[in-house]
């Protein structure tokens, strides 16, 4: 009977998983958009439940939720009780956060697409200079060592 090799630790296990179905930028800003904007409604429901005389309507509990979220804030509508005043914390931090996720994956698609250039032969024209330069250097050394071979 044939022994079975003991699985991989779980570090390894993971980064091979993650190797396997990678989460693409682009996926992973899209489902979090997603994910706020739900967060949008959802927030805006339990600020109009927290502070009922501040929001007197569900739709303007949602339009203060995505101020706060896409860090407009234009101070129109606040929330006066401290519960209200958490629940906005949260929006905030999670708008940050989303503004920094996106601009990741931008970056990052931005990256990907300059490996990409590079891998299918279109060179860095800084590594393509750095040959010439090389070249030439070879060159130059070839000739010092002729001449010099033809004074001794």
């Amino acid at each position: 009977m044939e022994q079975q090799a003991p699985p991989p630790p779980f570090g390894e296990a993971m980064q091979q998983r993650l190797q396997r179905k990678v989460l693409r930028p682009r996926l992973a800003a899209s489902l979090i958009v997603s994910l706020w904007a739900v967060g949008v409604v959802v927030f805006g429901v339990v600020e109009r439940l927290v502070n009922p005389e501040t929001f007197d309507n569900v739709w303007l509990a949602m339009w203060w939720a995505l101020q706060t979220v896409t860090t407009v804030g234009y101070g129109d509508v606040v929330p006066s009780d401290t519960a209200g005043k958490v629940i906005a914390s949260f929006l905030m931090l999670g708008g940050l956060s989303l503004y920094a996720v996106v601009t990741g994956a931008i970056t990052s698609a931005f990256v990907a697409e300059a490996q990409a250039r590079r891998q299918t032969g279109r060179e860095d024209p800084v590594t393509r200079r750095l040959e010439e330069i090389t070249a030439q250097l070879e060159a130059i050394r070839a000739e010092l060592a002729r001449l010099d071979s033809r004074t001794d």
